[in-house]
């Protein structure tokens, strides 16, 4: 069973476009709240993580549209680790209308496990600690 982290906000002005809709865009920013407070959640912060020398570079990232969000929505970010391995990490993403639970966009996003040079490295075995911590309990 996947673990599911829920993050709720509502939309803001500045998100949306002419058409009173949300930018396509900012669905992407969304995605690094949800992961960000999926870490949060598991008593891991992404500051920690770099301080640690691990950087999690984006490699991949895919974006369905199913129905727009608009100003004032209150939406729910559903982020879940997808698969996990040595170098690399994949986030599987919901974002609905909290209000509804009506689906609104559905992604991915793949990122490398990289040291500050951009090298592919092993965080389970550079911090076991934050490892098991998230991806372990």
């Amino acid at each position: 069973m996947m673990k599911k982290h829920k993050h709720q906000f509502r939309v803001r002005y500045s998100e949306t476009d002419q058409m009173g809709v949300v930018y396509h865009g900012n669905y992407i920013d969304w995605f690094e709240i949800g992961r960000t407070e999926y870490f949060r959640e598991e008593g891991v912060l992404y500051k920690d993580l770099e301080a640690a020398g691990i950087l999690l570079a984006v490699v991949d990232i895919e974006c369905s549209y199913h129905y727009p969000a608009r100003y004032d929505d209150l939406v729910t970010v559903i982020t879940m680790v997808e698969e996990v391995k040595r170098t690399k990490l994949k986030f599987k993403y919901e974002i609905r209308n909290a209000e509804t639970d009506k689906l609104l966009v559905t992604g991915t996003s793949t990122h490398a496990f990289v040291n500050e040079d951009f090298k592919p490295i092993s965080m389970q075995r550079q911090a076991p600690e934050y490892w098991q911590q998230i991806f372990d309990n």
